[in-house]
């Protein structure tokens, strides 16, 4: 039986993309860079992290954001579905970066600074977000 290791978003800009989502995340982080990370960055020709190609999150399941040459184009064939309890949870996501693009009756789906999609549901406002 297989397990989920990893999930893998490609992206334009995985330091940023990464940092969007820990923050959004509970219990996910971006992995900090130790000296030997840094030096397998240096022997790629990358002098910061912000311009790493694949950068991490931690938490389960490990989130892997990876650098592609193409733009998104199309809708995701898989996207997250988060829950919350609190109310001003959806105004946080929009701080963040993230944008509403419908309202249903039970959730609201967003995209990512890069057009990815998700769905936020919670109890407090169930039928009252259309």
């Amino acid at each position: 039986m297989a397990a989920i290791k990893d999930l893998v978003v490609d992206c334009r800009h995985p330091a940023s993309l990464a940092r969007f989502w820990a923050a959004v995340l509970d219990d996910h982080a971006v992995a900090p860079y130790d000296e030997a990370a840094l030096a397998q960055l240096r022997v790629q020709g990358i002098t910061s992290p912000e311009d790493d190609p694949t950068v991490l999150l931690t938490g389960f399941p490990r989130i892997w954001f990876q650098l592609v040459p193409e733009s998104k184009v199309v809708k995701n064939r898989m996207h997250l579905d988060l829950r919350t309890d609190d109310p001003t949870e959806l105004d946080r996501l929009t701080s963040l970066g993230a944008t509403i693009t419908a309202r249903r009756p039970d959730w609201v789906e967003l995209t990512d600074p890069e057009g990815n999609e998700f769905c936020l549901f919670t109890d407090r406002w169930l039928g009252s977000v259309g």
